[in-house]
């Protein structure tokens, strides 16, 4: 057993009633308590994966894993086509996730001598997550909505298949745009960490639909905030701003004008240095007009309240 499914095994709970799971690393896993009706029916595996989901819970369906690796749509989790290539060349790199992600791994580490990570969503490994999953230090229990050659599991957010208080740090990365109760989604993430675990968490806010029928909700840095409202604050801040926002926009201007996505990426050339603009504006409050913002915070005892708000949006400091 490897290091990665070992860990797994130790905190892997049914997505019903937390129960423990039997027979994980076999084709037919199934729920422990025997009262459950988890337990009857199982968990299916793609790709050698266990799906913890509870289907009579989730937006997805059984009947979408039928493929090797589950996907509910087509991904590219390799990040090498040229579709991929061209998207990120035009929008730009991700330059504030590298040091977060620095950020994240030091403290993690001094939380244990060996932590736990939680990935929800890592399907394909985000901008500044690569020390974690590069460091022999840290266990990384990678995790998505469908499989991939960098997940260990497939799990829905809204109901952690993990038992309370078995992580050191959750990092969750443009995935809470594309769940449909992202306040449970952070709740389950605020019962799976350790006291003073940590998460790390990335949100779009100026960004127009990309995941099509599972793309939900946008935020502020001020609704970001709240919505880890039971975590301190660490650091907060923008991700990419407003200059960035715009070639999105002139993207999605050229598909609302009859041109198909990969045109529009193609007339969007011209108009990627617009995103340099951003440079000019780092020593700026910017956030009313980001592209997306950060969240890094520790689990805490005490949970900001309505009244904190205001003065939170008067007094942030926007970075990037």
């Amino acid at each position: 057993m490897s290091i990665e499914s070992s860990v797994l095994s130790e905190v892997a709970r049914c997505p019903r009633c937390l129960a423990g799971i039997v027979r994980l690393e076999l084709p037919d896993p199934s729920c422990s308590n025997s009262e459950c009706e988890l337990s009857k029916i199982g968990f299916i595996k793609v790709a050698g994966q266990p799906v913890l989901i509870d289907f009579g819970k989730s937006i997805f369906q059984v009947h979408a894993y039928g493929s090797d690796r589950g996907h509910v749509m087509p991904r590219d989790y390799s990040g090498r086509s040229l579709g991929t290539r061209l998207r990120r060349f035009i929008t730009g790199a991700n330059l504030v996730a590298k040091g977060n992600g620095q950020e994240f791994l030091k403290r993690v580490k001094e939380i244990s001598m060996r932590p736990k990570v939680l990935v929800i969503g890592g399907g394909a490994i985000g901008a500044g997550a690569e020390g974690l999953y590069g460091d022999t230090e840290v266990d990384v229990v990678s995790t998505d909505v469908y499989a991939s050659p960098f997940t260990c599991a497939v799990v829905d957010g809204h109901n952690l298949p993990f038992c309370a208080e078995g992580f050191d740090g959750v990092w969750i990365q443009a995935v809470l745009e594309h769940v449909l109760e992202p306040h449970v989604v952070a709740e389950e993430i605020f019962r799976v960490l350790k006291p003073r675990g940590l998460v790390y968490s990335e949100i779009p806010f100026m960004q127009q639909v990309h995941e099509g029928a599972y793309d939900f909700t946008r935020f502020t840095l001020s609704g970001h905030r709240w919505l880890f409202r039971r975590f301190e604050q660490l650091n907060a801040g923008v991700v990419s701003g407003a200059a960035t926002a715009l070639v999105w926009s002139f993207r999605y201007l050229c598909r609302a004008l009859g041109a198909s996505d990969k045109v529009a990426t193609l007339l969007s050339l011209p108009v990627f240095w617009l995103q340099y603009l951003d440079r000019f504006t780092r020593r700026r409050p910017n956030a009313d007009g980001a592209s997306g913002t950060f969240f890094l915070g520790v689990k805490s005892d005490r949970a900001i309240i309505p009244g904190e708000m205001v003065s939170y949006y008067e007094t942030q400091k926007v970075t990037y």
